[in-house]
C-alpha cells in the first residue's frame, strides 16, 4: 500500500463487499473475508460477548449486525432524549438505530460511513445516514452531543484529523465514547503490510498510548479508558503471518471516553 488513498480504496471494497454479502445473506464470515472483527457464523452470538445486552440485540433491525464491531461504545455513552448522535463509520447502522431509541422522537443520529452499507433502514423517523469519510465529517461545527464509533478509527491512516474532526463536531461540553482496537506492542513489519491484517483491525491500530495521546492532541479533556480486555473473536480468520508471529497476544479492544472542553 503506498498511501493513504490505496489504504481507504482497501478498506472501502473490502468492507462494501462485507456488507453486500450479509444483505444476500452471505454473511460476513464467508470463506477469504478475513474480516477479523468479530464475524462468525452466530454473530448474534458474537454480540453478547461485545457487550450489547439481550434488550439490545432484540432492538436491531435485521441486516443491521454485520458482525464486525469490537465492543459496544453505548454501554459507556450515557445518551439523553433529546441529544444530537454521531456515529463514525455507522456500516450497517447497528449502533445508529439503538442510540436512536435513546434519543427518543425529540433527537437526532447521524451515521458517517465511506460506503453505502446501509443494509438496514429501521424505519426510524429520527436517523440519517451520510456518505462521507471520518476524517472529513459532512457535519456542521459544534452540531451533536455524543460521538460514538465501533471498531473503525483504527482502520484509519490518519487518526490524528479524526479526532480534530470529531472536536470539531461536538458541541463545547459534548463527550465521545469509542470502541476500538489497539495494541500493547508493535506488530512485525509482515504484519503491518498485510492488507488482509488492515482490514482486520491488526496492522492499522496503533499503540494503546499513542492512540490515547491523539484524543488528548486534538483537545479532549478527561480521557479515560472505562474498559480493557483481550480481543479473540474471529482469530481463526486472521492471516498466518498474524498468528505465527504471535502479534495478537499484543491486541485490546479497549472503550474510550473523552468530552471536549465546555469553553
Amino acid at each position: 500500500m503506498s498511501g493513504t488513498t490505496d489504504i481507504r480504496d482497501v478498506v472501502r471494497e473490502k468492507y462494501g463487499a462485507l456488507a453486500e454479502g450479509a444483505a444476500s445473506g452471505a454473511g460476513c464470515c464467508a470463506e477469504g473475508s478475513g474480516c477479523g472483527c468479530g464475524c462468525q457464523d452466530g454473530a448474534k452470538g458474537t454480540l453478547a460477548s461485545l457487550g450489547y445486552t439481550e434488550e439490545q440485540a432484540k432492538a436491531i433491525p435485521e441486516g443491521a449486525n454485520l458482525g464486525l464491531g469490537c465492543g459496544n461504545p453505548l454501554a459507556h455513552a450515557q445518551i439523553r432524549f433529546g441529544e444530537t448522535v454521531l456515529d463514525l463509520g455507522s456500516g450497517a447502522g447497528i449502533d445508529a438505530f439503538l442510540a436512536a431509541r435513546e434519543v427518543g422522537a425529540r433527537g437526532r443520529v447521524i451515521g458517517v460511513d465511506m460506503t453505502p452499507a446501509n443494509a438496514a433502514k429501521g424505519g426510524f423517523a429520527n436517523v440519517e445516514f451520510r456518505l462521507g469519510e471520518i476524517e472529513h465529517l459532512p457535519v456542521a461545527d459544534a452540531t451533536v452531543d455524543v460521538i460514538i464509533s465501533n471498531c473503525v478509527i483504527n482502520l484509519s491512516p490518519e487518526k490524528p484529523r479524526v479526532f480534530r474532526e470529531a472536536w470539531r463536531a461536538l458541541r463545547p461540553g459534548g463527550r465521545m465514547v469509542v470502541s476500538d482496537i489497539v495494541l500493547t506492542s508493535d506488530l512485525p513489519d509482515a504484519v503491518r503490510k498485510s492488507v488482509e491484517a488492515y482490514v482486520g483491525c491488526v496492522a492499522g491500530a496503533a499503540l494503546k498510548a499513542d492512540y490515547l495521546r491523539l484524543v488528548g492532541e486534538a483537545g479532549f479533556e478527561d480521557v479515560e479508558v472505562v474498559e480493557e480486555k483481550s480481543y479473540g473473536v474471529g482469530t481463526e480468520l486472521l492471516p498466518d503471518a498474524v498468528t505465527e508471529a504471535g502479534a495478537w497476544d499484543a491486541v485490546r479492544s479497549i472503550k474510550v471516553r473523552a468530552r471536549k472542553p465546555k469553553n
